[in-house]
């Protein structure tokens, strides 16, 4: 499902609301991630076992686990992510060679 994933690449979690917290953050069960997190949900309302996706870029990769920051970083399997965009270095307009004067 993720292959070709690398460092500076847009990804994408499918995350499960577990329940609302406050009116304008939502606690969350990220699939291979073993702790719960929160997000700030003040557009939607969502309801407990909605999907929810989560965006982050890729920080760190080692082996199959990836790290990716969503506010705070996040380590999860790659199996679980989707490549949303894939990270393209800046283009250099001028040449690195010095002109002669």
């Amino acid at each position: 499902m993720a292959t070709g994933i690398k460092v500076g690449d847009e990804v994408a979690i499918t995350a499960t609301v577990r329940r609302r917290v406050t009116e304008d953050r939502v606690s969350v069960s990220i699939p291979s991630y073993g702790f719960p997190h929160s997000i700030v949900d003040r557009t939607s309302k969502a309801k407990k076992g909605q999907p929810i996706e989560l965006v982050g870029d890729v920080t760190h990769i080692d082996g199959e686990w990836v790290t990716v920051n969503l506010g705070v970083p996040v380590t999860v399997n790659l199996d679980t992510l989707r490549l949303v965009t894939a990270y393209k270095p800046p283009t250099r307009k001028a040449p690195l060679i010095d002109r002669p004067d």
